[in-house]
Order: C-alpha cells, then sequence, then structure tokens
C-alpha cells in the first residue's frame, strides 16, 4: 500500500467524482467545444466549460460574478506563465522576479532575456522570503513593466507576502502576474482585490482536478495588451483568416482538454463542498506532526522555515551524512512512502536555500493523508538513519 507524500508536484488521490465526470465526459457526452450542429451533446459540452470558468472566476475573482471570458484554460501553470509571459514582454521591457520561482518562470525569462528584455531577480532571505523594503527600493529606482511572483515555494513551502507585493506594485503601476501552483485551492485568493494582472494556476494540485489542466485569469486590459501565443481555430469567427481578439478565444486556440475541463469541473463543486478552509487546516495539522517529527531525527536540516508559520504543507530536508536520493529510494523500497529528492525544478530557489547543488528531500502530505501516513514516514526515516529505538 502507497504512503503519498508527494501533494506538492500533483495532489493524489482524486475525489471520486473527478474519476467519474472524465470518465462520463469519455463515454457518454464526448462533443467537441463549439465545432457542432448544435446537438444535445454539443451544447451539453458548452454548458460545462461555461461552468468551469465561471466556478474559476467567482474562486480567483473574489465575487460570484466576476467575468468568465477572462478565464483562459491551459495545459498547466507552465503554459499558462509561458502565455503571460511571451505574449506581453517585448524587447526593450523589463521585468521583475524572485529568486524563489520555479523553472516554469525562470526558463521563459531566460530565453525573453536572450531577446532583449531585461529580467531582474531580487534576492530573497534564507526562509524563501522577499524583503519587502527590497521590492519597494528596487521598484523606486527603476521603472519595471511586469512583476512575476511565485505565491509559495514548491520547495519548502514559504508563502510570500502577496498582499504587501500586490500593494507594492500597485503603488508602482506595475502589471503583478501569481503563479499560484502551489497556492490555488489552497489558500484564498482575491485576484480583483489584488489588482492582479493575470493569475496563472494549474488543475492538478490544490484544484484536485485531473493533470493536464490549468490555466489563467486576467484582468481585462492586461488581457487586451498581451498578443496572442497560439493561433488556429477557435470554433468561432471562421470567416477570419486572422485570430480573434475577443475573450475567450483570444488565447484558446485549437481543441481543449475537454475530459480534464469536466474533471476539473466536478473537482471545483467538491471543493467548494469540503471547504477550502477544512482541506488547509487538515493539510497544516498533518505538516506540524510531520515537522515536529522530523526536528527529533538527528542530522536535520530542513530548508526554509524551521516553523508552520506562513507556509504549506511541504517540508525540505536533509540529514546530515546522508544522500537525499537514496533516501527517497529506501522510503520507497522499505514502506511504500513516494517523496520527491532533488532540485525540484527550482535551481535557483535551492541556491537561496542554501541546499544547492544537492537539493533535498521533499515531503509534502496532502489532505487524503492519515496520522498513520506520518508516523510510518518518521518511523522509516529513523531506521533508515539507524537510529536506535527509545
Amino acid at each position: 500500500m502507497a504512503v503519498y507524500l508527494n501533494n506538492a508536484a500533483t495532489t493524489w488521490p482524486k475525489p471520486e467524482p473527478v474519476a467519474r465526470a472524465v470518465y462520463d465526459f469519455m463515454t457518454r457526452a464526448g462533443a467537441n467545444l463549439a465545432r457542432g450542429a448544435a446537438a444535445k451533446r454539443d451544447i451539453g459540452t458548452m454548458d460545462m466549460v461555461m461552468s468551469c470558468r465561471e466556478k474559476l472566476a467567482a474562486l480567483f475573482g473574489g465575487h460570484e460574478n466576476a467575468d468568465p471570458r477572462y478565464v483562459t484554460f491551459a495545459s498547466n501553470v507552465t503554459e499558462s506563465l509561458n502565455i503571460v509571459l511571451k505574449g506581453f514582454l517585448k524587447p526593450g521591457m523589463r521585468v521583475l522576479t524572485t529568486s524563489m520561482e520555479h523553472n516554469a518562470s525562470m526558463r521563459p525569462l531566460r530565453r525573453l532575456e536572450t531577446q532583449g528584455v531585461a529580467v531582474t531577480v531580487l534576492q530573497c532571505d534564507a526562509e524563501g522570503v522577499l524583503p519587502l523594503a527590497d521590492l519597494r527600493e528596487t521598484l523606486e529606482n527603476d521603472r519595471y513593466d511586469m512583476m512575476i511572483l511565485t505565491h509559495a515555494s514548491n520547495v519548502c513551502g514559504t508563502v510570500q507576502d502577496l498582499s504587501g507585493i500586490a500593494d507594492i506594485c500597485r503603488g508602482y503601476g506595475v502589471p503583478l502576474v501569481l503563479d499560484s501552483a502551489q497556492t490555488a485551492g489552497v489558500l484564498p485568493i482575491d485576484a480583483t482585490a489584488l489588482n492582479l494582472a493575470a493569475l496563472c494556476f494549474t488543475g492538478h494540485k490544490g484544484l484536485f482536478g485531473p493533470q493536464g489542466t490549468g490555466g489563467i485569469l486576467w484582468r481585462p486590459d492586461f488581457a487586451e495588451a498581451t498578443g496572442w501565443f497560439v493561433e488556429g481555430g477557435t470554433g468561432s469567427y471562421s470567416h477570419l483568416e486572422f485570430h480573434p481578439d475577443k475573450m475567450p478565444d483570444k488565447f484558446e486556440a485549437g481543441t481543449p482538454n475537454l475530459p480534464g475541463i469536466a474533471g476539473l469541473n466536478a473537482a471545483l463543486d467538491w471543493l467548494a463542498e469540503e471547504g477550502i478552509g477544512k482541506i488547509h487546516v487538515r493539510e497544516h495539522d498533518l505538516a506540524q506532526r510531520l515537522l515536529d517529527g522530523l526536528a527529533k531525527l538527528p542530522g536535520v536540516r530542513f530548508a526554509g522555515r524551521t516553523t508552520m508559520k506562513d507556509r504549506l504543507a511541504v517540508i525540505a530536508v536533509n540529514f546530515e551524512g546522508s544522500d537525499n536520493g537514496i533516501l527517497a529510494s529506501e522510503l520507497v523500497d522499505r514502506a511504500g512512502i513516494e517523496t520527491r529528492p532533488g532540485l525540484h525544478c527550482a535551481p535557483t530557489a535551492h541556491r537561496t536555500l542554501g541546499t544547492s547543488p544537492h537539493g533535498a528531500l521533499r515531503l509534502s502530505p496532502g489532505y487524503f493523508n492519515t496520522e498513520a501516513d506520518i508516523d510510518l514516514c518518521l518511523e522509516t526515516l529513523a531506521g533508515i538513519l539507524k537510529i536506535p529505538a527509545k
């Protein structure tokens, strides 16, 4: 029996309604989006997709009447970030980011840098926190066209002061783009109140949807200022040989992942019924139990914060004299405990945390874990490290 402690990579297991919705779409619905004859199945697909847009707009837009046209579906948060960064930033522009970013942001930024976009990386502290004073000073001294920010670290779970950062960016007129890969569905985010230019999300983590889903919630003026990433058929405006600039068609060329959207739609219903707050408390309590137990093991070194204050249920550790990759393999072999070692697609974050180049062992409990799972992990680690039983 697997003990899954890798929820920062993707939540698992998925709620039962999610798998059922994917199966039902594949076996009972299955019509393409806006590419049929207005039969019952065609209308059903359109209704399902619009329903999912409406739920996402309400969840991230801060109110039930948030405009669903400004929800763009994508395959994941990486694609979402590429759409935003490569569609908005042009040679001569300046973009600001932090040293805790995932490669989903850092790699497209470095590509854009070779094309004439100036990239400034603000250094975070040893806990992964961006000092607000440094951000304010930077924006006071230079003009920037965008800031891209990871809300919470996928390495160590540190949550940035989003409200403080958003206030500063608003004061200097800098569009703020948020990578919410670890926080969407975990922490409440009101993109309207925060004045976010774009909120990029993935469906398969805190939203409990299938892999291959994600998207963007846009501020309308920012969507208008951002260019197309992919052009082609939209099922609309078919008389035009140029791609339409109307939302949501502007950023959605080609057939979307409709079975995945069906699953995400069901996941949003489940999430609303279960309650984001309840899920967060459960995950926080499990992480606290894990953190307390890890702190008792000799030779432990935490990456980032050593308490659960302002962090998610994502814990990265090393043990003196032990290789984190070997530890991960031993956990699987001995007790079926699944974790993730290494650099977690975030080398700049690991340099910031002092865990480069070896990385760390990441343990990320989720809503469906139990206290027994945590205790087994701690007992197995103690056995691997050859710690005598007391």
